[in-house]
């Protein structure tokens, strides 16, 4: 099977509820591909769903070209930071950072890792007001395209046009920035997959009413207000001042959500084991109610014989039950009432539940970030402003209940807190987690922001200072500061026992001999199968005359495209673009193969024949490892079709379909412009 695609500049997101739609209702599909919704709607009506005349929901200028933008063609390739990625700390490394406008990156990655997301946490534009957000639009409709591409009226066309070139930062500009990106996240969440969203006052009631529209207002799962402030505000200006920001919370799909785990807090408490109890440390709460808490009223006696009679937690048979098993003991030297233990692998195993309110002392707050960053960055103060604290997010991923080798996204990277946190946490529980981080290459104002700017350019040596150089940097200094804290160092726990009976504790019980006390010696924690490093992508323009308005591709268009100025490092970035479209992860490296002098690339039974020069005696060579390398299978061989005359494609095309394997691979042949 031959066919050709305009691919590399039409890469767009997969519309996967079309496809639902085609496979489970073809019969409302029109031959020229226009689906008739009066038609569905007859199909369902039949089924007794009725369909809804009035709805509620959030409408602004510019949401129809929002919806556009989010379906909208990318303007970029991907390309790789080769010497960085080939370090011996990174050429390994299943974490990426990536440089570009965020939504160029999502479109990237929406075929490798479509539904592959497990938790997605984004801290975007605020748009205060004074956190420098406008609306920048770089794409170029006419009144006429947009028209036609949104379904808008001519008027309105010429409104959204107007508004995108304006630099607003309206509530309308921020929303038509936010919508396609949050619609493309949506697509990259595993069905138990959970996005938190972090925001201020002014755009919290828009950004609710946003995610009920692209996530579905049924997987709201909670509002959490963050004390990000540890000292209250003196602003003789405001009435009220800031201490709490929101993190608004939605899963992709609320039952397959609970149904895999519904994620708990860091167990918090004091456990101990002063009494040596079989079943571990534990620590305590009273039996005994408080004024207002009702309870049950029943005679206790105390192993002094003092009779208790008081309202108590539970009924009395529990009581015994929990007498009976040791649960319950009396304090004050047997006379104080009841307590009852819980046991630390007890709340464990049921995790702490999450209430909305998050204080700064055990969720972090900005000053505690700050102290990080500046400790960080050798003693440099203020180089990111109001950076989250590694606290909040470390929570943040016990609630999206993250399993070993989940991924966690986040495509407003801003200082590396993200990632920073997902090291650090791996480092302590041995985890494997991922992290995705998308960060735009946002210049540095050497007046507002001098500390960053004097940093970058002085100490890492980079001409133009961004934000992205921050980000990078942090990444690496968090992963060298886990690394010496842990390796060169004795883990925290000590064990005493008694040489004698070999019991843990500072108290000896059953030795009848000397009791003698020893420290054993720690041991130092291995992280060398602990993955510290990230590999590096950013976007990059399409080539200059690369794109073409016709669907057509005819031979007097593509000599308008000037393949010969196309560099080495030009076809490795295509390669990269192409591999990650085709829903091969960024993290794995194609594979070379020899065909008799030309080198291909290889990965998930897709072959890429890229390189000028292909000749017949390669493709001989080609056919022939088909048939006797038991590691190449190709079901898919795309070329690159510039870098081939008309006669070779067609020899690759005939002899790959009338070639019969000895494997029996059906294999499609084609060709990419």
């Amino acid at each position: 099977m031959s066919k050709e695609q305009n691919t590399t500049g039409n890469i767009t997101p997969p519309n996967k509820d079309l496809e639902t739609l085609k496979n489970n209702f073809p019969n409302c599909f029109e031959k020229n591909g226009e689906f008739n919704f009066e038609k569905f709607k007859k199909q369902l009506s039949k089924n007794e769903i009725n369909f809804s005349k009035e709805s509620y929901g959030m409408d602004w200028l510019g949401k129809s070209y929002a919806r556009l933008l989010a379906t909208d063609e990318t303007t970029t390739l991907l390309k790789a930071d080769e010497k960085f990625n080939q370090k011996d700390e990174n050429k390994n490394s299943e974490n990426l950072l990536i440089k570009g406008d965020n939504l160029e990156v999502l479109k990237h990655l929406s075929n490798a890792y479509y539904e592959k997301i497990k938790m997605i946490y984004i801290d975007p534009p605020y748009n205060t007001g004074s956190d420098g957000f406008v609306y920048a639009d770089d794409r170029k409709f006419t009144v006429e395209e947009l028209q036609e591409l949104s379904g808008v009226s001519e008027e309105r066309a010429k409104r959204i046009l107007d508004f995108t070139q304006s630099k607003s930062n309206s509530h309308s500009a921020w929303l038509t920035f936010m919508y396609p990106r949050l619609y493309i996240a949506e697509q990259l969440l595993k069905e138990d997959g959970v996005i938190f969203v972090s925001i201020d006052d002014n755009e919290v009631a828009q950004l609710k009413i946003l995610l009920d529209d692209v996530f579905g207002e049924d997987n709201f799962q909670g509002h959490i207000h963050w004390r990000r402030r540890h000292n209250q505000p003196n602003d003789k200006t405001k009435m009220i001042g800031l201490v709490a920001e929101h993190i608004l919370v939605y899963s992709k799909n609320k039952e397959a959500y609970k149904q895999s785990g519904v994620g708990k807090l860091e167990l918090t408490g004091s456990f101990s084991n002063p009494d040596s109890d079989p079943k571990g440390d534990w620590a305590s709460k009273p039996w005994k109610t408080g004024s207002d808490q009702g309870g049950s009223i029943y005679q206790i006696t105390t192993p002094t014989g003092k009779i208790l009679d008081e309202e108590w937690m539970g009924e009395e048979k529990t009581f015994k039950e929990h007498l009976e098993d040791g649960r319950i003991y009396f304090p004050d030297k047997g006379n104080g009432a009841p307590r009852k233990k819980y046991y630390r692998f007890e709340r464990e195993n049921e995790g702490q539940s999450a209430t909305n309110w998050w204080n700064h002392d055990k969720f972090g707050h900005n000053q505690e970030a700050n102290n990080h960053m500046t400790s960080l960055f050798g003693g440099v103060k203020n180089i990111f402003s109001n950076p989250k604290p590694i606290k909040l997010i470390r929570n943040l991923i016990y609630l999206a209940n993250l399993n070993n080798r989940d991924t966690v996204l986040d495509f407003f990277a801003g200082s590396g807190t993200t990632g920073d946190a997902i090291m650090l946490l791996n480092a302590e529980d041995n985890g494997n987690r991922k992290f995705i981080l998308a960060q735009l290459p946002e210049l540095i104002d050497p007046k507002s922001n001098k500390p960053a700017y004097e940093f970058v350019k002085n100490e890492l040596k980079i001409e133009t200072p961004t934000i992205f150089e921050i980000t990078k940097e942090r990444l690496i200094r968090a992963s060298k500061k886990i690394q010496e804290e842990n390796i060169d160092k004795p883990t925290k726990s000590k064990k005493i026992k008694c040489e004698g009976c070999g019991e843990d504790g500072e108290h000896c019980h059953s030795c009848k001999g000397e009791h003698t006390l020893k420290t054993e010696a720690s041991k130092k924690k291995d992280l060398s199968n602990q993955d510290l490093g990230f590999k590096v992508f950013e976007t990059m323009p399409i080539w200059e005359d690369y794109n073409f308005e016709s669907e057509e591709l005819d031979a007097k268009q593509m000599q308008l495209f000037d393949e010969s100025k196309l560099t080495k490092e030009d076809i490795k970035a295509l390669l990269v673009t192409w591999k990650t479209y085709d829903g091969i992860l960024l993290t794995e490296t194609l594979q070379e193969r020899d065909l008799n002098g030309y080198t291909a690339h290889y990965s998930n039974e897709k072959l890429y024949l890229t390189d000028k020069g292909f000749k017949t005696k390669n493709l001989k060579q080609l056919l022939e490892k088909i048939d006797s390398d038991k590691d190449f299978n190709p079901n898919t061989i795309i070329a690159f079709g510039y870098h081939f005359e008309s006669k070779n494609l067609r020899e690759i095309s005939e002899n790959i379909k009338s070639y019969a394997n000895k494997k029996s691979i059906d294999i499609d042949f084609i060709t990419r412009y």
